[in-house]
């Protein structure tokens, strides 16, 4: 069981606990010491605010208006998405760096709005960015580590690969 952590991509989980880890305690302190909505924002930059809002959806509060069924969808979502991962992990060796930490990145973040889905019933959002009269929707850090895992497996795509030799 340890060699099988060593030698396969599995060794990366270790990076989606950093992302699970740090996006769970981010959201406490937000959920601990901020008041709820835009009014309480924290004006940081020209174009960014620190605030603390909920999300009953997915991205872009995409099925926030419905009864509560959407909660245990997207959590199934991310139970299979992550489970999905970790099998393509266990298939890498621990070598191959960029596919195993775009899966990590993935996985902490699915894993880590799924614990806000689970516990609070909504996902914590705290990340607001805008220009001018463009407001991009908020967000967190596992958001983000979705997105950035994400781009890179479709970067992954395009990149050259080495010809594997025929058996």
């Amino acid at each position: 069981m340890v060699s099988l952590f060593k030698q396969t991509g599995l060794r990366w989980l270790w990076l989606a606990a950093v992302v699970f880890c740090f996006d769970i305690g981010i959201k406490l302190v937000v959920m601990n010491n901020m008041g709820y909505g835009w009014v309480n924002r924290i004006e940081v930059l020209p174009f960014f605010n620190l605030l603390y809002v909920h999300n009953l959806g997915a991205a872009f509060s995409f099925l926030s208006d419905q009864q509560g069924w959407q909660r245990w969808l997207f959590s199934g979502i991310a139970f299979a998405v992550s489970a999905m991962l970790m099998v393509w992990m266990r298939k890498l060796p621990a070598k191959e760096s960029w596919n195993n930490v775009a899966y990590a990145l993935v996985i902490g973040g699915a894993l880590g709005n799924v614990f806000d889905r689970l516990v609070h019933g909504f996902v914590v959002d705290y990340l607001d960015f805008f220009w001018g009269n463009y407001h991009w929707p908020a967000f967190n850090l596992a958001d983000s580590a979705i997105c950035i895992g994400a781009v890179m497996i479709v970067l992954d795509g395009f990149r050259s690969k080495k010809e594997q030799p025929q058996d």
